[in-house]
């Protein structure tokens, strides 16, 4: 029989070729960060079934990953995939950027994401598989981790959305909440709570627990998350945004640089 790491990794590999055909045709490729998130779900919780640890690793397992991939799968679906009007600008802005080759190098950007969701998935499997009756002292700080910045990453999307629906501040940058602090709290929340899962998952995973938090950082500071990002805001809002990039930090909170609009 396969193994089922083996199979997880093919069945998201093809689900994820399957979504990139389906952008081919409706040139909209929102629907791939919810996917992504809902695979690394779904493998979190088979893992929890198929594996023989302790009930209370298997227990907590499942319950991070679908907490974790229940909330962000139901905020991408409503508000970017079913409630906005065309593409995600990140989409748009590597559409643009990449030209005639768009629908090529999304292959391999969906196939980036398939591989991403199974080394997130990753540390549920060793957890899944610890023999530990109780946890350690490490696992209850990294519990506490993830869920301030759980509570955190809902806020800023919940002061986000609540910025876009004011008609007063159409085109303007978000700046309230922690958004004063950060231009990309969201990211950065989301990236503090893999380092809570590393915390959780490393009596079972040992160093390979810090691949998950080490990956998502690079991931959405370099790669797809804040610059296409940031090159979609300067596009919609010009001069706005470039003012906020002088004044805000852009990935870890700080107060507003002083002197400009953001430290006032």
């Amino acid at each position: 029989m396969i193994h089922p790491l083996a199979a997880g990794a093919l069945a998201t590999a093809i689900a994820f070729v399957l979504l990139w055909w389906r952008q081919t045709r409706t040139a909209n490729a929102t629907s791939v960060d919810a996917a992504w998130a809902a695979a690394i779900g779904l493998l979190g919780l088979a893992y929890a079934l198929l594996r023989d640890g302790s009930a209370l690793s298997r227990g907590l397992g499942a319950v991070i990953v679908a907490i974790w991939s229940g909330r962000l799968v139901w905020h991408l679906l409503r508000h970017r995939v079913f409630g906005h009007a065309g593409e995600d600008g990140r989409y748009r802005a590597m559409r643009e950027h990449w030209g005639p080759r768009a629908h090529a190098n999304l292959f391999w950007f969906y196939l980036l994401q398939a591989a991403a969701a199974w080394l997130f998935a990753l540390p549920f499997w060793f957890l899944a598989g610890h023999p530990a009756p109780h946890l350690a002292p490490l696992q209850w700080a990294g519990l506490g981790l993830v869920a301030v910045a759980q509570a955190g990453e809902a806020l800023a999307d919940r002061q986000l959305e609540r910025h876009r629906r004011d008609p007063a501040q159409r085109g303007r940058t978000c700046r309230s909440g922690l958004w004063r602090y950060s231009r990309h709290p969201n990211y950065f929340c989301e990236w503090l709570i893999w380092c809570g899962i590393a915390m959780v998952t490393a009596p079972a995973a040992g160093w390979l627990a810090l691949l998950q938090p080490t990956f998502m950082f690079v991931l959405v500071r370099f790669v797809s998350g804040v610059p296409f990002t940031e090159l979609q805001s300067l596009k919609s809002r010009g001069e706005d945004y470039r003012r906020y990039q002088q004044e805000t930090n852009a990935f870890v909170p700080w107060f507003p640089r002083r002197g400009t609009e953001g430290g006032r």
